[in-house]
């Protein structure tokens, strides 16, 4: 090898030194899963010269809910994916044949390419997706094409997936309860404070309900902390499923929930409570060869009553206790 042709080697291996750099420090200042969708296929491909660049991912692999609607990620069956990238450890280059992979286009994109690179991407050892670079130009991703960075890429994109999941999972968890999956108070308190600031500013109501479990200990006492956990979630998903898109279902602590009602009266939020109980007495939660009872005490506190959330939830909590106090006095 010539001493000219050993200076040019040293140069691009230099500047692909500087690019995979640029590439380190953009995956370290991301964390969250929406810019790492969005940004870092914008950022190989100009760091890459390539004049398409996106991501693919599995449908129901341990990425796809985060990233579901992220930039311009596209969705892909499993068994789809299996079938265009068969070796899921090592890059795919390919400049021909290349139908098949049009549909990892994103729907907004329609650009035609002659060849493509897929990068695949790896979630605690498991192929979730792929990192996908397309030129028009035939010669540029060819059977011959060098691969090397392609690997490095995959192993850095691949732990800049990781970093920003495990840090999206660690916020789920601060604002969600692990049981129930529900909000938990720290969301609550938030979404109220925001909701009363809301009607100071602009007028309506807000009702928030406070509810618990009756006899829940007996419950866990009689058969087992996994019976009281069952029944827990059994309410959790009631009180999802039978809220507003724009209620707020809410895990406190123990076996105390609260709703919070945006623009709805303290009647209405009644009427609401007292559906849900009968919806609950008529449905009792079958676990595990038992008949579980579902009942509930619940009590509701307005706006138009207190703007203060603490004051207001006090009061909703007080009333819930009322409503405890007349069930066993009868």
């Amino acid at each position: 090898m010539s001493r000219t042709s050993i200076i040019e080697l040293f140069h691009e291996h230099e500047e692909l030194s500087e690019k995979f750099y640029s590439l380190d420090v953009k995956i370290m200042k991301i964390l969250d899963v929406a810019s790492f969708c969005l940004e870092l296929p914008l950022h190989v491909a100009a760091l890459f010269d390539v004049p398409h660049a996106w991501l693919s991912i599995i449908d129901d692999s341990k990425a796809a809910r985060f990233v579901r609607g992220k930039g311009e990620t596209v969705l892909v069956p499993r068994d789809i994916f299996s079938q265009l990238l068969p070796n899921p450890d090592r890059p795919l280059v390919l400049n021909e044949e290349l139908h098949p992979y049009f549909r990892l286009l994103p729907p907004s994109r329609r650009e035609h390419f002659c060849s493509l690179a897929m990068v695949p991407l790896q979630l605690d050892g498991e192929l979730v997706g792929s990192l996908n670079q397309a030129d028009p130009d035939p010669r540029r991703f060819n059977p011959n094409y060098n691969r090397t960075h392609l690997e490095r890429l995959a192993v850095k994109l691949s732990l800049g997936l990781s970093n920003v999941i495990a840090h999206e999972q660690v916020r789920h968890l601060a604002y969600h309860d692990h049981l129930t999956t529900l909000p938990n108070r720290r969301a609550m308190e938030r979404f109220l404070s925001t909701e009363l600031a809301r009607v100071e500013r602009y007028g309506g109501e807000i009702t928030v309900a406070f509810i618990d479990l009756d006899r829940f200990k007996r419950v866990n006492d009689r058969f087992g902390h996994d019976y009281g956990d069952a029944l827990l979630q059994y309410l959790a998903d009631g009180l999802r499923k039978m809220s507003r898109l724009s209620d707020l279902a809410t895990r406190l602590a123990g076996d105390e929930f609260v709703l919070v009602l945006p623009q709805t009266a303290p009647t209405e939020a009644s009427d609401l409570l007292a559906r849900i109980e009968s919806e609950f007495t008529r449905r009792p939660l079958k676990f595990k060869g038992e008949t579980l009872k579902v009942e509930i005490s619940y009590g509701v506190a307005s706006s138009t009553e207190h703007l203060n959330p603490s004051e207001l939830l006090k009061l909703a909590d007080s009333r819930l206790y009322e409503s405890k106090r007349r069930k066993q006095s009868v």
